[in-house]
This record gives structure tokens, sequence and C-alpha cells, in this order.
């Protein structure tokens, strides 16, 4: 007897649906919830570690992790459809904001989840969602402006390497970061390698480089070590690909007849006819020749990269778009620098002798871009534009005793970084929480000359959203938050925990500070982004394959 065939279910989770309240605030609050419970054990000094499991079956090791940005980039999706809405949504909250500083998103995770949870129980008694969080937002600009109106700057290497101290308690980490941004300022390029000792170094390369090589080995002057120097070059700069060597003759002519001793060719492409000229013995006697490939733009614009490189050496930029021709070189065309070289991998240049005022006002240009700008990837390509031409650069070569290891402190000092540069650009306001709940007597003088339900209610929540940060740190190192903070408020404005020393103290004469920029990001991100769900009432879900969860 044969069976009967029966159409099995299709999972909940996979087919298309619209769900409404109040079952989209209970599951999205557990998927945020969790989230945040996944990320709140790393905020502080003696934060907790979060082990996942690697994504690939070879492997075993799971992965540790104390970064709530990479944490919350690490979770894919939650089993329960609504709770996955709410995950995702504070998973791109928390990745955004690390995006843009590269800190803060332990904090904003605490300030989210109260923010949150609060609005909720408030919505639940009656409030209404839009007037709550339209106070919500005007409490987040409250927050903000205090937070600018108690940021000072710091300066010098011992204070730098104080603050690097306190974002990564690392003190061997903190005392070298402290002086490469003491010596390359806040815009200035640090690259952070893995290194081949247990030890961290670094290295300082002057003037400005990029990650090409020369056209051809028989460039390098030193052929062993494959090395190329040049004193006092003119420098030609082109994105044209040179076939004929008869181009080259003009201006090889032309620096000849100047008596320029040396000159810098940057071209995308040389045959190897013009390559050959250049290189030969007799062409090297009476000019001095290095010829380097066309640097490409870290957002991969070469144009960018090659209008830096005229801004600084001056001359003119011979392009292929404008159907120039280097037959037609002038002696004023050519740039000059104090000093060019050239490795395998790396040329670069020191010294430009290009237009002050016009670097000046190009360097202007390129900070105002940066800060109009909220795209991550560009404000990147933008701040390294920026280091090059200010002509320091700095090279981290970070070791650890395992891969494991070695790759944590990689990305800690990366983080480290991004969060010391935007301290250094817009100044520091005391660590440890302290900022946040310096802001609290400002909500409180709001609150009491508020009227309206949900105003009230919007500062009530602000109020303890603010004094969470301050409240996790110390539960994360073992103390009783409670205690801790009748303490602290004896002690008076300014005074804050020291969970290293287990001692009230006042933050700024102990060194403990924070970028003011990260925690004005932290807060907009996790009030705006409470407020807005806080007003989400319907979730649609689309039809999903079984094999596109959990990918």
């Amino acid at each position: 007897m044969m069976k009967k065939k029966t159409r099995q279910k299709q999972p909940k989770f996979q087919t298309p649906r619209v769900v409404f309240q109040p079952t989209v605030s209970q599951g999205m609050q557990g998927g945020i919830n969790q989230m945040i419970d996944l990320i709140r054990p790393t905020l502080g000094p003696h934060p907790r570690t979060v082990a996942l499991e690697r994504a690939t079956s070879r492997a075993r090791t799971p992965e540790v992790l104390d970064d709530g940005g990479t944490i919350a980039r690490r979770i894919l999706a939650l089993p329960d459809r609504e709770e996955d809405v709410g995950a995702m949504y504070i998973r791109h909250v928390l990745w955004k904001l690390h995006e843009k500083v590269g800190d803060g998103t332990a904090t904003a995770a605490v300030v989210f989840r109260e923010v949150y949870n609060e609005g909720l129980r408030c919505i639940a008694a009656g409030s209404n969602a839009m007037r709550l969080r339209h106070f919500l937002y005007e409490g987040m600009d409250i927050v903000t402006g205090e937070l600018t109106g108690m940021a000072t700057q710091l300066e010098g290497k011992a204070a730098l390497a104080q603050l690097a101290e306190t974002l990564c308690h690392d003190p061997e980490l903190a005392k070298l970061l402290g002086e490469i941004f003491d010596i390359i300022g806040a815009y200035g390029r640090i690259e952070i390698r893995k290194g081949h000792t247990r030890e961290l170094k670094r290295e300082y390369v002057e003037g400005m480089y990029w990650e090409e090589g020369a056209l051809s080995r028989r460039m390098y002057i030193d052929q062993e070590a494959l090395t190329a120097r040049l004193e006092n070059p003119a420098v030609l700069i082109t994105d044209l690909e040179i076939e004929d060597p008869r181009d080259l003759m003009p201006v090889l002519a032309l620096a000849i007849e100047a008596n320029l001793g040396s000159l810098l060719i940057v071209a995308r492409k040389i045959g190897d006819s013009g390559l050959g000229l250049l290189a030969s013995p007799r062409a090297q006697e009476k000019l001095k020749t290095l010829a380097v490939k066309t640097p490409s733009h870290p957002g991969g614009e070469h144009v960018a990269a090659m209008q830096d490189l005229v801004m600084l050496a001056g001359g003119r930029f011979f392009t292929k778009a404008a159907g120039d021709s280097i037959r037609r070189v002038k002696l004023e065309d050519l740039g000059r620098v104090r000093s060019a070289w050239a490795s395998r991998s790396r040329w670069g240049i020191a010294g430009g002798q290009g237009d002050p005022r016009r670097l000046r006002e190009h360097l202007a240009n390129l900070r105002s871009a940066f800060e109009r700008d909220t795209d991550s990837k560009t404000r990147k390509a933008l701040q390294e534009r920026i280091g090059k031409l200010m002509g320091g650069s700095a090279l981290l070569y970070v070791g650890a005793l395992t891969e494991m290891d070695l790759e944590a402190r990689k990305e800690l000092a990366q983080r480290t970084a991004d969060a010391m540069r935007a301290a250094m650009r817009d100044g520091v306001v005391p660590g440890g929480g302290v900022a946040l709940l310096s802001c609290c007597p400002a909500l409180r003088e709001r609150l009491e000359q508020s009227a309206e339900l949900e105003e009230r209610a919007a500062y009530r929540i602000l109020l303890r959203a603010m004094e969470a940060p301050i409240r996790t740190i110390v539960g994360n190192a073992g103390f009783d938050p409670s205690v801790v903070m009748s303490e602290v408020g004896q002690a008076g404005p300014g005074h804050g925990f020291d969970v290293v020393n287990g001692q009230v103290v006042r933050m700024a004469e102990a060194g403990i500070f924070d970028a003011a920029a990260v925690h004005k990001s932290a807060v907009h991100s996790a009030i705006g982004g409470a407020a807005l769900a806080l007003t989400t009432d319907v979730v649609v879900h689309r039809a999903r394959p079984p094999q596109e969860f959990g990918t």
C-alpha cells in the first residue's frame, strides 16, 4: 500500500508576512536586548570578552572579541523572525558608528537600550510615540551641546599617551601611539601592520609616499636592495602611457640643457625601449633619472592623487583625458622636490616646492570636504590625502605571542588610532562615563520646565540613559554600581570612579578622557536610533529561501 505524499509546511520564518503591534515591539525589543547583552560586557577598562564560533568549519578556535562594533557585525541573523528585525536594526546602528569614528559602540549600545526599553514602557502607559520621539531628539541636542561645551584640547606626547591608554588599556601600545600622533598630528598618515616579532615597533617616513614602485627593476640604483634616491630632482607628472621613446627626448633634452641634474618621471607606463633609454649608463651620466608608477587615490581615483602631487611639487599634470603630450613640455611644467626615492613596493617625495598659498587653500578645501562628508569610506580617503599632503607618515608594526592575539591587538591599535584622531580634532571630555553623567543637570533643568506628559517622560528617560554607561563600566569591573554612584555624587561635578585603582577621582586630573567626537556620535546614534525604533509600528517580512537563513 502506497503512502500518500503530504506537502510539508513551509517554516514560518521563510514565508512573507505583515506584522502589527504589539508583536512588532515585543519582537524588536527581544532582538535588540539580545544584541546589547552581547556587547554590554565589553564596556570599560576591565572588559569581559565575547567568544564567537568562526564561520568556517576549518577554524576551530573561537574568535575572542571585546569590540562592540565587530561583535555586532559578526551576528548575521536570529532564529526568531521578529527578534531578527530588532537585532539587525541595532547591528546597523552600531556598525555605522564603528565605521564613522571607530569607537563608542558599547557606550551607544547601553544608552540605546535604556532609551528604547523605557520608551516602550511610556508608550504602553499611554504616551504618544511621535511626541516622545520629538522630545527625545530635543534632549539629544541638549546632550551634544553640553559635550561640545565641556571639550578641551590635549597637547604633548605624555597627554596623548594617557588618552591612548584610556582608550586601549595597553600601556606599551599607548606610549607609542602618543609619540606617533604627537609627531604626525590629527590628520597624519599611520599604517598599522603585522610585525614579525612580539614587540611593537614604529618607523617614520618623511614626506609623501604611495604604495607603488619603480616602473622597472633597471631604475633601481642599488640593485641588491632594490632602492633608488634622487636629490633635488625636477618632476614630470603624467598619467600617459609612453610607448615611443621619442616622446621622452624633448623632456630629457630640456632637463639636460637646464642643468637640472636629476629627473623623476611619474607615468602610468613606459615601454621597454623608453625604459632602456632612461636606464642606460650614458643617459644616467648626463641626467640621473627615476621612473615610477602613477599613484592611485585610496578611493581608486588616480586623478585626485596626481592633483595632490602637483599641489605639493608644483608643475603641471599632463593627462590623457585632456589630450596632452609630453613632447610639448616646458621648463615651468616641471615640479621640483628636495628628494625622491623608490623601493620595491613604494615611492615617495619630500620637500615639495609647489606654491605654498595654493597648497594651503587645497588643504583647507579637503578639510572642509572631510567635515561635510558622512560616508566613512570617503572620509577615510580624504583623511589619507590630507595626511600625505601634510608630509608626516608613520608605520606601526604590531607584534604578539599568537596569531589570534596579533589580530586582536592590530584591531585594537586601529580603533585607538581612529578615536585619537577624533579627539585631536574635536577635543576630549572626562572619561569613564562622567561626561554623559555631567549632562544630567541640564536635562533636569529642562525637566523642571516641562509641562507636557511626553516631554517629561523623554527627559526622565534621558536622565536614566546618561547614567547607564558609568553604571555598566563599574559593574563590568566587579564593583557595586549603586554604592559607587552614591560616592561619585557626594564627590561633586567632574568626579568619577577609576575602576583600575578602585577609587573616586577627578577624571581630568587623573588623565582619564574620552574623545568628544566619539561621545557625540555615540549619543546621536543611540538616542536618534532608539527614538526612530520607538515609532516603528509595522514590519513587513519578505519571502526568503531556506538556504538564506544563517548566511
